[in-house]
Parts: C-alpha cells; structure tokens; sequence
C-alpha cells in the first residue's frame, strides 16, 4: 500500500468567482447583476492543510453518493469519522472509499452502489478509518484520464 502525501500549498489558487447562485431549474430575472470577484479554493476547500490529502477514484461503488471513477476527493485526517460518513478507511491492507455506517453489532463499510456488498467489521477497533471526505471534485465533461 503506497501512503499518501499531505497536499502542499503554496500560493492561493485564485479563480474568479460569479457570486450569484445559479438555478438549476427556471431561470430567475432578478438575478441580471452580480458581484464578480476572486476566491481563494484553498481557503473553500481546505480546513487543515496538513492533515488534508486528494485521492482520485478507481471504480464505481460510490456514485450513489455523487464520487464517480476519475473524480478527486478530498480527505482530512483531523476530523473524527462519525456515522453516515464517507470515509477512506484501510482494509485488507487496501485503501476503500465507503459510507461508515457504526452500529452496535459492529461497523459496516456500505458502498453507494447496489452492485457492491456491504463489507461487515465485527469493532471499530478491527477497522482503520484513514479520514473523512470532505468534498468530491466531480468531473461533469467527459474527458480522458490519466
């Protein structure tokens, strides 16, 4: 298993920012002005820089919860893995993206796609839960990945 690297920031990653929210369903003629600025994606996306790490997806188990093969999400190791967590949790000395589930009879690493059997843990204690995704950068274009 390859350990992973904490993310390095050392610049801002600025990109401008239309700060008007965007239907997704009927257009809204109100909204003809906007405020345009710049955002900080480092400060949006990042709470602990050296506790946070990108992974990118293999596979498809979890696109019930929005993470598809290709997209990258990001995990922080400071916070503490609760239920209904997404997790990356290391089992069978392989790193897994799942839906932390903890219930008195034990931990369930359940996938977000039916296809996928839940993996069952009798303790926390027998499970590594590595950090809790924060957030998923999806890609909505197609296009080929390394």
């Amino acid at each position: 298993m390859r350990h992973p690297v904490p993310l390095t920031i050392d610049r801002p990653v600025l990109v401008s920012a239309v700060l008007v929210r965007v239907p997704a369903g009927f257009p809204s003629p109100a909204q003809d002005s906007f405020d345009d600025g710049r955002i900080d994606l480092n400060e949006v996306l990042i709470r602990d820089v050296t506790s946070t790490y990108a992974f990118r997806v293999t596979g498809d188990s979890m696109e019930g919860a929005g993470i598809y093969h290709g997209d990258e999400i990001l995990v922080d190791r400071s916070i503490t893995p609760k239920h209904g967590d997404v997790v990356i949790a290391v089992y069978d000395d392989e790193f897994t993206v799942k839906r932390l589930h903890v219930h008195d009879h034990g931990v369930v690493l359940h996938a977000e796609n039916p296809a996928y059997p839940d993996i069952t843990i009798p303790s926390m204690t027998q499970l590594q839960v590595w950090g809790v995704v924060t957030y998923s950068i999806h890609h909505v274009h197609s296009r080929k990945l390394h």
